[in-house]
């Protein structure tokens, strides 16, 4: 049975592939337009919100426009039409489309930004080329009386502890015994006022992602049979993880650089500009890295990295220029913002399009090929390329 979706469900599906929290703070992702309970039977995809992509997606009856580059990058005063953007939120509101933003939180995971353009390219054995920590964890401790540990690992399993990957309610309990002597004004559950008690309890140990910090600790008061339950927070260490900034990944073979550069421009979206590189195109390549979007504050890791080139988009000339003087610097391929960031539509087209099926509903989707690149034309005067 299909369940119809509604741009909540989306939503929810969306952020379980790109979580919010993975997004540099002050980026304004996630909904912009839209009534969470209207339903979504189409989604479009794009880099970009500019008119000619919602003309499009209002031509084929989108219910949903998801995005990657924010549309309202900056605090605005008005969304009039007298202006492009405001003409946008107006026909996306007029034509009941919905807009979503998934930008810095698409970036780093599997199956986001960076790793689409490697796999684009045809890279394997992909690692970040700076790897994130792990989502922050606490673990909880607390000791509570055998017959209601049960019900309590219930409670704090439902305030979101114990999740481990694909399992969820995991939790470690061992025997032992409690003490203690209630106060004059104490209303213990078990014992007497002014009596030591010993009771057979159990010890429960949870972890729990650091941000559900407090609504755990809320539900294990709320749920702890005891007048003032004992517990204990811990905060783990941090590990690296499968996401972070940028890739590095090897060719199948090495190829000069002047090869590797074509198969680049072939591999990705045609703009009117191209790709510039900067090396000896003789020079063989095999390990690269690639960064989707502006990457040249990553320059520098990709040169202690010690990969033959780095791909990305927006190269400034200083920086560029300053890099080129290391002895062990890779070559460069600049290759246009939209091309390398469209990589990532079709793949998050997939992954959504699974997250929605899994719970039982159906989308239709498609991804825009409209070419939202600003430059359209590179003027050579006449001189070889």
């Amino acid at each position: 049975m299909t369940i119809p979706a509604t741009l909540a469900d989306v939503v929810r599906a969306i952020e379980s592939l790109y979580p919010p929290r993975w997004a540099e703070p002050g980026d304004p992702i996630g909904l912009v337009v839209g009534d969470p309970s209207a339903e979504v039977r189409k989604i479009w995809f794009a880099v970009d919100a500019v008119q000619s992509v919602v003309d499009e997606a209002v031509k084929a009856d989108a219910d949903l426009l998801v995005v990657h580059h924010p549309l309202l990058f900056r605090a605005v005063s008005s969304v009039a039409a007298t202006t492009p953007k405001g003409r946008v939120i107006h026909d996306l509101i007029s034509h009941r489309v919905g807009l979503y933003v998934a930008h810095t939180n698409a970036d780093s995971p599997p199956d986001g930004v960076s790793e689409s353009m490697a796999l684009a390219l045809g890279l394997t054995d992909l690692e970040p080329l700076d790897p994130d920590g792990a989502d922050p964890l606490d673990k909880i401790a607390t000791f509570v009386p055998h017959p209601d540990a049960q019900r309590l690992v219930d409670a704090l399993a439902a305030a979101g502890a114990g999740q481990i990957g694909d399992y969820d309610r995991c939790a470690f309990l061992t025997p032992g015994e409690g003490t203690y002597r209630p106060g004059a004004a104490a209303i213990p559950t078990i014992g007497s006022p002014g009596e030591i008690e010993v009771v057979d309890e159990a010890r429960v140990e949870m972890v729990m992602a650091r941000h559900l910090r407090g609504a755990v600790v809320r539900a294990l008061r709320a749920a702890h049979p005891y007048e003032e339950p004992a517990f204990d927070v811990f905060e783990l260490a941090a590990w690296s993880v499968d996401r972070g900034t940028g890739r590095v990944g090897l060719l199948s073979e090495p190829v000069s650089l002047r090869e590797f550069s074509e198969s680049v421009a072939a591999a990705l979206p045609p703009t009117g500009v191209g790709a510039r590189v900067s090396g000896d195109l003789d020079r063989k390549v095999q390990t690269v890295a690639v960064v989707g979007g502006s990457g040249d504050f990553m320059l520098d890791a990709a040169r202690l990295r010690g990969v033959d080139v780095y791909v990305t988009s927006d190269l400034r000339h200083h920086p560029a220029s300053e890099f080129r003087e290391y002895a062990d610097a890779p070559a460069l391929v600049d290759v246009p913002h939209w091309s390398a960031e469209w990589t990532w539509l079709p793949v998050a087209q997939r992954a959504l399009t699974r997250a929605l099926a899994e719970s039982g509903r159906t989308i239709e989707s498609e991804v825009s090929r409209i070419c939202t690149d600003p430059w359209n034309y590179r003027a050579t005067g006449g001189a070889t390329q």
